[in-house]
């Protein structure tokens, strides 16, 4: 069975940190640019940030920028997103999904997407 399955959200209070983890089963992830999206309530799903199948690289939505680093680790076949200086308005559901490039990761269409976790921000 193909699927990604996130961890690490809760709940944090502003100026904290969290990592979020993105471990696939049933398929190489280093086949795929990974994508770290975020829907929060009454919002549409945006992409947050996204790292490359090949050399790394690295794109961040501006609202994560200097905050927010994503990074693979092929040999676990897991992403992470560290995130810093957590703001309220960083909160929502987080989302991993496997995408072929970084336009689809723009247009957030995944071929894989896993369940979602939870990031709240609050005092």
């Amino acid at each position: 069975q193909l699927q990604l399955v996130e961890s690490g959200g809760g709940l944090v209070q502003p100026g904290g940190s969290l990592r979020l983890s993105c471990a696939a089963s049933g398929f190489t992830l280093d086949y795929y640019a990974i994508g770290w999206f975020r829907q929060a309530p009454g919002k549409e799903r945006e992409g947050v940030s996204c790292i490359s199948r090949s050399d790394g690289s690295t794109y961040y939505a501006d609202s994560v920028k200097g905050r927010f680093t994503i990074s693979r680790d092929n040999a676990k076949n897991t992403v992470y997103l560290q995130m810093n200086s957590l703001k309220p308005e960083d909160t929502a559901v987080y989302y991993c999904a496997a995408v072929r490039n970084l336009l689809l990761f723009r247009l957030i269409m995944g071929d894989y997407w896993g369940q979602g976790t939870q990031v709240t921000v609050s005092s």
